[in-house]
């Protein structure tokens, strides 16, 4: 299984930025996918899944905010985040399989999924 991520980077408060990730090593059209991030001195946070059926999941928090999408046909899946806040800073994740919680967080251990990405930095300052 391999996730190779792209985007990412500076962007000013209000602004947008878009995070793909290529998956390969698995039938990508038949397993959930995720976002996933983490701030520095933080837990990693889910920031949001996408179902083999196209149902989508975020949290409260980011609803409205960041959009998931994939394309079965490249094997891709898509973060969009808009009006992108100081507290979107963090390392962002693609991880292959649906967002579990443990504890309102990533599980870890046995519970956290195997598969991630390399994790791209996003960073939200003027």
């Amino acid at each position: 299984v391999q996730l190779v991520q792209s985007g990412g980077g500076l962007v000013q408060p209000g602004g947008s930025l878009r995070l793909s990730c290529a998956a390969s090593g698995f039938t990508f059209s038949t397993s959930a996918m995720s976002w996933a991030r983490q701030g520095r001195g933080e837990a990693p946070d889910w920031v949001s899944g996408i179902y083999t059926d196209g149902r989508t999941y975020y949290p409260d928090s980011l609803k409205g905010r960041f959009t998931i999408s994939r394309d079965n046909a490249k094997n891709m899946v898509y973060l969009q985040m808009s009006n992108l806040k100081p507290e979107d800073t963090a390392i962002y994740y693609c991880v292959a399989g649906p967002p579990l919680y443990c504890g309102g967080h990533v599980c870890e251990g046995e519970l956290r999924p195997p598969h991630w990405g390399q994790g791209t930095q996003v960073t939200v300052s003027s």
